[in-house]
């Protein structure tokens, strides 16, 4: 008799065990290339947002001739800009209103700049004559104010894919701040006194002169013409984090007053040398640290994309990126340091004064980060028309100290 033989048509235990298990191995290999590829995309959107701002500020600069004003707009001359207003914005808005319809926001900028008649009361949108009030004025009542709707609107332009900070109480966040130099000196007023009621060119415009060196002064109408080391040289805008409400050093700033250690206008290094960081966590401030959102909670980095105070929409090329965001005072308008930073590893996005998009490492070269900053009254390499004393980042940050740049970015 012929014997018949089967052959098997499964797997045993064993194998099967085996091809699991490389499976999870390759699951484990290929995941964190995924992961980078989807941050790589994440970082290449982000460039490209930065493009399209530089080249809606070169487009506005060719149809008014100069940059957006970082602080610009209304004024009710009844109160002191320091006041809420409904009536007026007191010439707080920032840079990026005037870049909205030239981002495709044509609807959103028509919205600020004709009377609006609607606000938020919550999250509910209810007409203003409902609740018995006039309509908002054209450009707005103050951008702090989360009744505005157009204030509370997330711009995606105005957005870094990879910073996951979304909701109250924050309004419309942004991740790209305008570049107000190497120094702190008067960047809350400009060329402004305060008690004339932001009267321009009054007995601070020779103080601003000195200390406001960046590619935009608040209060002050800018043009490129006015960038004497050249356009590719000097840096127009920076990327930065919006803050998530943990305490980050890079969104939160500290508030080192007079009493907690060496001003940052004398020490950029002020709040790291008053041991203000968490030991365990450098990259966190210490639980109860005197902060910006400990004031208030609304005082978080990029929280509001209109308000013109540099916590919201401003950088300054003082400390390297990455770096703590150090005050002296407790407003978002008051001095302090603010640098650049984001969620990409190992650096930010900046946007030069040619349009061209640049990666800066936080190794940058930054000087002595222990020099005083410029600004009148000083003297030595702090005194007005100094060399930047932050080196190659610094000098990177200044649009007329005649600073040779030798090094590609």
């Amino acid at each position: 008799m012929q014997r018949i033989q089967r052959t098997k048509t499964g797997f045993t235990l064993v194998e099967l065990l085996v091809v699991i298990a490389i499976i999870g191995v390759l699951v484990g290999l290929l995941l964190p290339a995924v992961q980078a590829a989807r941050e790589a995309a994440r970082r290449m959107s982000c460039s490209n947002n930065f493009k399209q701002i530089g080249l809606a500020i070169h487009n506005y600069h060719s149809a008014y001739k100069q940059l957006p004003r970082q602080k610009g707009g209304t004024q009710d001359l009844s109160t002191t800009w320091w006041d809420p207003s409904d009536t007026a914005n007191q010439q707080q808005n920032s840079w990026l209103v005037g870049l909205t319809p030239f981002v495709e926001q044509q609807a959103l900028w028509e919205s600020i700049s004709n009377p609006n008649g609607y606000q938020l009361n919550g999250s509910q949108l209810v007409t203003r004559a409902s609740q018995g009030v006039p309509n908002w004025n054209a450009m707005g009542p103050k951008p702090s104010n989360a009744a505005y709707p157009p204030a509370m609107t997330n711009v995606p332009s105005f957005r870094c894919p990879s910073d996951p900070g979304v909701g109250l109480p924050s309004h419309g966040r942004t991740n790209y701040g305008c570049n107000l130099g190497d120094s702190m000196f008067k960047c809350e007023t400009g060329p402004a006194e305060v008690s004339q009621n932001l009267k321009i060119e009054s007995d601070d415009s020779e103080a601003a002169r000195a200390g406001c060196r960046g590619m935009f002064a608040v209060h002050t109408s800018l043009k490129f013409r006015d960038v004497l080391d050249g356009l590719s040289n000097t840096i127009m805008a920076g990327e930065m984090n919006t803050d998530l409400g943990d305490h980050d050093v890079t969104t939160d700033g500290a508030r080192n007053l007079n009493g907690a250690g060496t001003p940052p206008m004398t020490n950029p290094m002020a709040c790291v040398d008053a041991n203000l960081m968490d030991t365990t966590r450098p990259q966190f401030w210490v639980s109860g640290t005197n902060s910006m959102t400990g004031t208030d909670s609304a005082f978080g980095r990029g929280y509001q994309w209109m308000n013109g105070e540099q916590l919201f929409s401003g950088i300054m090329t003082i400390r390297p990126p990455n770096s703590e965001v150090c005050y002296a005072g407790e407003w978002p308008g008051q001095e302090g340091i603010i640098p650049p930073s984001s969620r990409h590893q190992g650096g930010a996005h900046i946007l030069m004064g040619d349009g061209a998009v640049k990666f800066i490492t936080d190794s940058i070269e930054a000087g002595n980060q222990r020099n005083g900053q410029v600004g009148l009254g000083f003297s030595g390499n702090r005194a007005p028309g100094s060399k930047s004393p932050y080196g190659l980042w610094g000098s990177l940050g200044t649009r007329a100290s005649k600073e040779v740049i030798q090094e590609e970015l």
